[in-house]
């Protein structure tokens, strides 16, 4: 009875999205929604039947910027999540609306290979889901992510068939890609961070082919995990109809002891246009990064768990940079630095940042790895974002 009216009222929060009823107003029922309890299996099923989960976040933001307005706390995101499963057959989506456009993060179905009860972790999945390139899930800790994340080569999410395989030491990936999520470079409105057409610039992603895989062991009373990941693929040119090459590789590396992380990344990507540059776009503008980069990565976080009131608390650096490859005079580095805490209390999960960078889009810079007017200084961010997930 109330899953389904869960669902009816999911139906209605995007109807008065599409009719322009402002954010902040959605969000008031989106905090209604989290209020009532969750369908949990139990409440499904007594037996071991069909699973199914609905769940979501309403988050705020907060930003004092060194290089532009204050930005006081006001309405960041509604998200819906759902999640279940049948048998060897499971699957999982998630939407999400901004201020001015809404964009999907996910939505795949899965198969597992085998029941795991020899200790091995295997399946299948189809859809729109996160591209296994790098450190997962993630190559930062903070809420701003590391640069990764706006060159495409972290948290991207594109449709392809992912095969996924790990037990106690070895964990592999391998997954074809057909190209971006909406299967066009000229739509801006999502949360991927994928190849934009442009008028100078105009190029849309044509699929990729990518490899995973990572070891993981005890070493030395720590759990250190290392691997690489590599993928190849094609760009095409709107206006021409020609193809080029994009390609790049990552190893990684990943050190845990007790309430202590640090995780190492290089990455190379490669774009082979002929241009020293290319356009991506999320968040409703696309902007310049150049063609061919290494990304290095270097974080360090302590997870302190319970303290005092909170349920948890970690803290965290993350630095990271884009260093263009070649001596193209219109291309620059690009550095970004992340210090900030994560607090979390019942359904309440708040992130205080510290955001400086140079060069950096996002952080006032005009682009990544690009030689522009305005992106030659520091510039700096207090961002506080408040979530809470139900």
């Amino acid at each position: 009875m109330f899953r389904g009216n869960r669902r009816l009222l999911c139906g209605a929060l995007r109807g008065v999205l599409s009719r322009g009823v402002p954010l902040c107003v959605v969000l008031s029922c989106g905090v209604l929604l989290s209020a009532a309890p969750a369908v949990s299996a139990e409440d499904v099923s007594r037996d071991d039947g069909p699973r199914f989960d609905l769940g979501g976040a309403v988050r705020f933001n907060y930003g004092w910027l060194d290089y532009g307005p204050t930005s006081g706390l006001q309405p960041e995101l509604l998200r819906i999540d759902a999640k279940g499963d049948a048998g060897p057959a499971f699957f999982s989506l998630q939407y999400r609306w901004y201020d001015g456009f809404d964009a999907v993060h996910h939505a795949w179905a899965g198969w597992k290979l085998g029941d795991g009860s020899d200790g091995v972790d295997a399946d299948i999945r189809v859809g729109i889901q996160q591209v296994p390139f790098g450190l997962l899930p993630y190559a930062s800790n903070s809420f701003w992510f590391g640069s990764g994340y706006y060159l495409g080569i972290e948290d991207d999410y594109d449709p392809g068939i992912v095969w996924q395989r790990a037990d106690d030491t070895h964990q592999w990936h391998a997954g074809v890609f057909a190209g971006d999520e909406y299967g066009t470079g000229s739509r801006f409105d999502r949360y991927s961070f994928d190849v934009a057409t442009t008028g100078d610039l105009p190029y849309r992603e044509r699929g990729r082919a990518v490899v995973r895989y990572q070891n993981s062991r005890t070493w030395n009373g720590a759990v250190l995990a290392l691997g690489a990941s590599t993928f190849a693929g094609r760009i095409e040119n709107r206006a021409s109809g020609d193809r080029h090459g994009h390609a790049g590789v990552a190893v990684h590396g990943q050190w845990s002891r007790g309430p202590a992380t640090v995780q190492l990344q290089w990455a190379r990507y490669r774009y082979a246009n002929p241009e020293s540059r290319i356009a991506l776009s999320a968040f409703l503008f696309p902007f310049e990064i150049a063609s061919q980069a290494d990304v290095p990565t270097f974080n360090v976080a302590w997870d302190a768990q319970r303290t005092g009131w909170f349920d948890s608390i970690a803290c965290y650096n993350n630095a990271s940079a884009t260093l263009p490859v070649g001596r193209d005079p219109g291309l620059r580095n690009s550095i970004q630095n992340v210090t900030g805490c994560s607090f979390g209390k019942g359904p309440m999960l708040a992130y205080v940042d510290w955001i400086a960078g140079r060069n950096m889009w996002f952080v006032g810079g005009p682009g990544v790895g690009i030689d522009a007017p305005g992106g030659d200084r520091w510039r700096s961010r207090l961002n506080v974002n408040i979530g809470f997930y139900f």
